[in-house]
């Protein structure tokens, strides 16, 4: 896949390192020639130092033939703008920007661009974060007969596996997010203090599950 991300910022960094050691075609647009020294010495995408919402700059970095472009400069109009015109003129089949206004965000999202905000993100994290310690239904299943719920591992689990919290037709552990990152265990699978398990579950085993992770 070929990817232009307008922005060498942590973000734009990041993303950029992460798609090229996928082995993805990398292009990285900043007007400060100093952003590209956030990317490591292993990065071997394209680097262009100029205005991302330049048509030039854009046509340089090869938007004509790039499946996707992701916009996270610093200003959520520059974002903006690179997204409308990579929409509207160059049809390019990916497009996200990142903007720190939810409610411009929800707009673009309207217009059909995909839209990253930080704002609406940190909100939804820290809400995620502080209902760890409680059972978090995340989806609900069939006619409200099971749900996936989600919740932190508690101390007293630490060292034990996976297998100890399922239960053969009631509950499963589908996943397991630990650090930045998420899995799907198998039967064998430790679990560590502070994991997020996500565990499938019949809605009439919910007491039992509670009980299994010290909650009652």
């Amino acid at each position: 896949m070929k990817v232009i991300i307008v922005g060498c910022g942590k973000f734009g960094s990041g993303l950029a390192m992460t798609l090229g050691k996928k082995g993805n075609e990398v292009t990285i647009i900043d007007s400060d020639p100093e952003a590209f020294e956030l990317l490591d010495a292993k990065f071997t995408g394209t680097k262009i130092t100029g205005i991302g919402f330049d048509r030039e700059v854009l046509e340089q970095a090869g938007i004509t033939r790039s499946d996707a472009i992701v916009a996270c400069s610093k200003k959520d109009e520059t974002n903006a703008l690179i997204g409308k015109l990579a929409r509207d003129a160059y049809r390019v089949p990916h497009i996200i920007c990142r903007l720190y206004d939810p409610r411009r965000a929800a707009i673009y999202r309207s217009f059909g661009i995909e839209t990253i905000s930080t704002t609406s993100w940190g909100i939804q994290t820290a809400m995620d974060m502080l209902s760890y310690n409680q059972l978090d239904s995340i989806l609900m299943l069939g006619d409200s007969q099971a749900e996936i719920v989600r919740a932190q591992a508690p101390e007293m689990l630490a060292g034990r596996t996976v297998n100890e919290l399922c239960v053969y037709g009631e509950m499963n552990v589908i996943a397991i997010s630990r650090g930045n990152q998420i899995f799907i265990p198998n039967s064998g699978t430790p679990i560590e203090k502070n994991d997020i398990l996500y565990i499938s579950v019949l809605c009439s085993s919910t007491d039992h599950l509670k009980t299994l992770l010290g909650m009652d």
